[in-house]
């Protein structure tokens, strides 16, 4: 089976940018692997590539866990992740990427043009970016956009902020593996690329944690999302490409 290393590449990139937006590599890896797999298998190797940067993300950032926001956010993040990743079974994958697409589009330009959006830092408002949260992960591939912007409203020092959201994440990948594997999302394809996205996992939050350092949070964030608003699009054109193609053939 041949490798495709413009897509290692590209997701050593979403790796690096997600761990320095906060958003986590999944908003950018899973609409990159779009363009290069079927929806089914990016859900899974988003699954599996998420383990080893999220572990990495806990041994790089690991002062300052945040107990309260793992319960709160955490536990309703798992329950809705297994509940999202089963019902993607049953959903047109053409949908799912609509969806994803127009996702990506409206929050990034919510949040573009509306940067004083805030969450208050509550239980409710926790627990509900939690749920939505892990169901978008489980259901779309990616969902650290809304427990990104859930959890900045509790103005977590920089490194906790990261280990809590990357904890959180782990949780979340760890238990939609299982259901992604039971509803066969991973196979051979998917665990050919696994070592190759472990390690990207791992360098790419090194890497990421090394530039944090020099880049002004605020800015990048604004960055981060500008890039997100382009995948999206890209993601909606590619779609629509595909649909005048299959009507023109």
């Amino acid at each position: 089976m041949k490798i495709n290393y413009i897509f290692l590449l590209l997701a050593l990139v979403a790796e690096i940018v997600g761990t320095i937006g906060g958003f986590g590599s999944s908003v950018f890896f899973v609409p990159i692997g779009n363009f290069y797999f079927d929806f089914y298998s990016v859900l899974g190797m988003t699954a599996i590539f998420h383990l080893s940067s999220n572990l990495s993300k806990i041994w790089l950032f690991k002062k300052g866990l945040d107990k309260r926001l793992l319960l709160y956010i955490g536990l309703p993040s798992v329950v809705f992740v297994i509940l999202g990743g089963f019902m993607s079974k049953w959903v047109n994958s053409g949908a799912l990427e609509i969806v994803l697409g127009v996702f990506l589009v409206v929050f990034s330009l919510l949040f573009l043009i509306k940067s004083e959006i805030i969450v208050f830092p509550n239980k409710k408002n926790a627990i509900i970016g939690g749920t939505l949260s892990g169901f978008s992960a489980g259901l779309l591939g990616t969902g650290g956009a809304i427990r990104g912007l859930t959890m900045a409203a509790f103005n977590l020092e920089k490194n906790a902020f990261i280990a809590t959201s990357a904890f959180i994440d782990f949780l979340i990948d760890f238990s939609r593996t299982f259901v992604y594997y039971e509803n066969g999302y991973i196979g051979k394809l998917e665990l050919t690329y696994l070592p190759f996205l472990f390690v990207i996992g791992l360098v790419g939050t090194y890497l990421g944690k090394r530039i944090l350092y020099h880049i002004p949070q605020d800015k990048f964030r604004n960055l981060s999302l500008l890039f997100i608003l382009l995948i999206g699009l890209a993601t909606i054109a590619k779609l629509a490409f595909d649909h005048l193609g299959q009507l023109s053939s």
